[in-house]
């Protein structure tokens, strides 16, 4: 018997679907994906605080583990079954969020310790109706970071993560601040917190934290964006840390940590790269905008009313606030080093300059030794100041924004990519520069090390690299 087309037309329609979440053709025999994704209300908690998770999933339910990340994995707290639903994904989820509603709420324990938080979300189906029918399993994660229930009371170590750069790289619908990882190569210049989160936390300051919990000293946790909506957090501290890549910071943050600084706290930059982009914080701190390489797109370039705010490089000529007046090193004199096709064949080390300062006390290192290589700790992103050599020793110009009490220690060459610095209309074609790892007091005393993979070295167990850590954290947080 031949079936009226009519009726083919309609069992076509009956057994095949599009899905309008991927776009994949199914038909009724077959499973349709399955996925749990989502992120906490905001980055940074304290106890007692109620803690908001924001899930989208194709299943009927998933389950939620929520686990403290440090000198040890200490799973806190686990759900049951919490049913799940799908939810629509906004064209401007990367620059304004997801807007989804809480699916979990949870007032915070009063004795969970500060730290940096991992919750997975897991789900499991059983497949397709008809075929596909091996149970099937997905996760993912976000995060979010404790701050102490009573600031400095267990702790005189405040390391403040880098959470505005793990949010520049999230491209997590479709946009992140880089055309490398964005969709058409179209790079955004406005990124929201409230999305499914990517997170480096596990590249550098995972290492910092697991060794320094492992040996003895505790810490306490805040968020980038704590320094600008929280600046009286930095008062029950006498240190300060940024470790790893710390790229992004906004003006209220910088205001901060100076003010702090000039108030006579420490503060140590176990990083690179560090407050290399201006940003602004729009929303309550739940996203920011930068324009960087774009800068004559910015609003703040456009008004010609003072260019204070523009969202481009702190360096930038027009910004006048090199981030060397902070750290006493900036990226325009680093660069790159075994890292994106430059200087693939370093050492990865720092050679010691002035081995008779504090840092080095008890390493043994002399003059002209070489330290970090087996680990690479100059590696990455590094940055540096302008240097002039006399008698084999660097001293700093101070031109370029370094404080004038700055010491260099150890250094190693870095230079940048010709594609990351040919758009800034200042930059001197052909120039080489410098991981620096030094020194300056200034009110409170300041250490960078000039380098994001300083941390790779205490993975290592390099011990050179372990005694400069102790001796830094010893002296600065007394």
């Amino acid at each position: 018997m031949r079936i009226p087309t009519w009726l083919g037309r309609l069992i076509g329609s009956t057994l095949c679907m599009v899905c309008l979440t991927t776009g994949i053709r199914l038909t009724a025999d077959e499973a349709r994906p399955l996925f749990v994704e989502g992120y906490a209300g905001r980055v940074s908690y304290a106890p007692t605080e109620e803690l908001t998770l924001h899930v989208s999933c194709s299943a009927p339910t998933f389950s939620v583990e929520i686990v403290r990340l440090g000198g040890k994995l200490e799973t806190v707290w686990t759900s049951a079954a919490i049913t799940g639903r799908e939810q629509p994904v906004p064209e401007n989820a990367s620059s304004h969020g997801c807007r989804w509603p809480a699916t979990v709420n949870l007032k915070i324990p009063a004795g969970w310790m500060s730290g940096y938080y991992k919750v997975w979300f897991r789900a499991r189906d059983g497949g397709g109706t008809y075929s596909h029918r091996g149970t099937r399993a997905t996760e993912s994660s976000c995060y979010f970071v404790l701050r102490a229930a009573e600031p400095g009371k267990a702790s005189k170590i405040l390391l403040q993560l880098s959470t505005h750069t793990y949010n520049a790289y999230n491209n997590w619908g479709g946009s992140s601040l880089y055309a490398y990882n964005s969709r058409n190569n179209n790079q955004g210049h406005r990124v929201s917190f409230e999305r499914p989160p990517m997170s480096q936390f596990d590249s550098w300051e995972r290492p910092f934290v697991e060794w320094v919990e492992r040996n003895g000293y505790i810490l306490d946790f805040a968020a980038n964006g704590d320094l600008e909506s929280r600046p009286e957090l930095l008062r029950a501290y006498r240190l300060v840390l940024s470790v790893g890549h710390d790229e992004y910071w906004s003006g209220p943050m910088r205001d901060s940590l100076e003010k702090y600084i000039a108030d006579g706290g420490n503060v140590a930059f176990f990083s690179g790269n560090t407050c290399c982009w201006q940003v602004r914080s729009e929303e309550g701190g739940q996203s920011f905008t930068c324009w960087k390489q774009n800068y004559y797109s910015d609003p703040v370039f456009a008004a010609r009313e003072g260019y204070a705010t523009l969202s481009s490089l702190w360096s930038h000529h027009l910004v006048k606030r090199p981030e060397n007046q902070l750290t006493g090193v900036g990226f325009l004199r680093g660069g790159y080093h075994k890292s994106h096709g430059q200087l693939m064949d370093g050492s990865g080390a720092f050679t010691v300059h002035r081995p008779e300062h504090w840092i080095y006390e008890g390493t043994g290192l002399k003059k002209d030794d070489s330290f970090g290589g087996k680990d690479t700790i100059v590696g990455y992103e590094c940055d540096g100041c302008e240097l002039s050599w006399k008698e084999g020793l660097p001293t700093p110009t101070y031109r370029d924004g370094t404080p004038d009490t700055f010491t260099v220690l150890g250094t190693a060459p870095a230079q940048w990519h010709p594609d990351d610095c040919y758009w800034y209309e200042k930059w001197e074609k052909g120039r080489k520069g410098n991981a620096v790892l030094g020194v300056y007091t200034k009110g409170g005393t300041v250490f960078t090390c000039g380098s994001t993979d300083w941390s790779h070295g205490l993975r290592g167990g390099d011990a050179a690299v372990e005694r400069i850590t102790r001796n830094i954290l010893d002296r600065l947080s007394k």
